[in-house]
């Protein structure tokens, strides 16, 4: 097939943003007779789910102290439930276990989902929690714990068979998905790109939408965006510099057990667990102290590697963000991939929360695994227009759960404005309209 010297849009990125994009948008065109999915082209560097999509956890949740997020969310849990079968997609539920400096966030959450209507259950308390916890699982033992939210919405999806079914769903509108093409740079005329520049050739186009995950800050520089931002505190001033990008490396792995050892105790598929804690966490196989501090964990069944899967907080990259090497990315990369002081903390860790895990770290996959996340300045997402005609998805990080994200875009990209977006425009620094901070260990949260 010819090289595509031009297309309406133009998507860059085969991964959860770019191909929710593309899908929902090749709807939004044929409904409201502006076109069709033929007027789409994504394009990666590599190939469909090669970036963080591909090596997500897949995790899907509501569980979050911003009520912008939340809300955003609860739309993306509703486009999960729209063809669980297609986005191989589990609604298990997800619960939030955590310790009592968290307790008041957590409260104000579940206050704040049944509100919009997400429904979830709230127990308290030392002895409730550990009461409610060994109910589902009978040799639950975390301490430190006083408050449980428990989402019955919610859940996982397997990465990379979730990404081709997106991939598969735009294709059948018509989208053309272009692998092996990368984005040498953009050409403009006046403010607006008028080209996308490739190894392969130039394309032109009247519109481009930017969702690289990873490479959000490589794409920003080819568009001369700026690399620094002013951000209005809370405490009223103007804060000049601060960077407009940073890394963090996600830790995540996989214990080699049978993942029908975390069934509940009447045999159900179990909720996806994520635990906070400030109690002490000590080594599994030797009983020595890995930390005092509060730490987090989360972790599933995994049934497409025959294990128990999940991680813990990520780590900054202190290396300056244009040497930062994104490539090989992901398990291929020498660098930003988890080591055996992950592994150890990972499965004392489990063991810490349930005793069916004791033990169990000899059956670590030791397979290279992690991946580094592109975060702007405050640790939620840019989701804005930029030059005129691009529309830029910076999900720092949050990306995967966020399959909603794509079908607003489309929206707005079809000339409907999204209320839910509005809170996650760039212009939020200059404004001091910033999102809550929770005291999460989690940069994310």
């Amino acid at each position: 097939m010819a090289f595509p010297t031009q297309a309406k849009h133009v998507i860059i990125g085969a991964g959860i943003h770019g191909l929710s994009t593309a899908y929902h948008l090749a709807l939004e065109l044929k409904a409201r007779g502006k076109g069709s999915g033929e007027d789409i082209l994504v394009i990666d560097k590599s190939g469909i789910a090669a970036g963080a999509s591909g090596i997500a956890c897949g995790v899907v949740r509501n569980n979050y102290f911003q009520p912008a997020m939340r809300e955003l969310m609860a739309h993306s849990v509703e486009v999960w439930e729209s063809d669980p079968k297609a986005y191989s997609y589990h609604p298990v539920g997800y619960m939030q276990i955590s310790p009592e400096s968290m307790h008041e966030d957590i409260s104000s959450i579940h206050s704040q989902q049944k509100a919009i209507g997400y429904e979830s259950e709230l127990i308290e308390g030392t002895d409730d929690c550990m009461t409610y916890m060994k109910g589902m699982f009978s040799d639950w033992r975390a301490q430190g714990i006083t408050s449980v939210l428990h989402e019955k919405k919610g859940g996982y999806a397997n990465n990379t068979a979730s990404i081709y079914g997106l991939a598969g769903k735009a294709e059948g509108e018509g989208v053309r998905i272009l692998t092996g093409c990368e984005v040498t740079g953009f050409e403009k005329s006046g403010d607006a790109v008028s080209k996308v520049k490739t190894d392969k050739g130039d394309i032109e186009t009247d519109h481009v939408v930017v969702a690289v995950g990873p490479w959000a800050s490589k794409v920003w520089k080819m568009l001369d965006l700026p690399n620094s931002v002013s951000i209005k505190g809370r405490d009223g001033e103007v804060h000049d510099g601060i960077d407009t990008w940073r890394y963090w490396c996600l830790e995540e792995g996989t214990l080699g057990i049978d993942p029908d050892i975390q069934k509940t105790n009447d045999g159900k598929m179990p909720p996806v667990i994520h635990v906070d804690t400030d109690a002490p966490l000590y080594s599994d196989v030797d009983g020595s102290l890995i930390t005092d501090k509060l730490w987090g964990i989360y972790y599933k069944p995994d049934f497409n590697f025959a294990g128990i899967q999940g991680g813990a907080m990520p780590y900054v990259v202190e290396t300056p963000v244009d040497e930062v090497a994104l490539d090989p990315y992901g398990p291929d990369s020498p660098d930003f991939i988890v080591d055996d002081e992950f592994a150890h903390m990972w499965c004392s860790a489990l063991a810490f929360c349930q005793e069916r895990f004791s033990g169990q770290i000899g059956k670590w996959k030791k397979e290279a695994s992690g991946g580094l996340g592109c975060f702007t300045p405050d640790s939620f997402p840019v989701i804005d227009t930029f030059c005129e005609n691009v529309h830029f998805i910076a999900d720092s990080n949050h990306g995967y759960k966020m399959i909603g994200v794509g079908k607003l875009v489309a929206s707005e990209v079809a000339g409907e404005k999204s209320a839910l977006l509005e809170p996650f425009r760039f212009s939020r620094y200059a404004e001091g309209n910033l999102h809550p901070v929770s005291h999460s260990p989690f940069p994310w949260s």
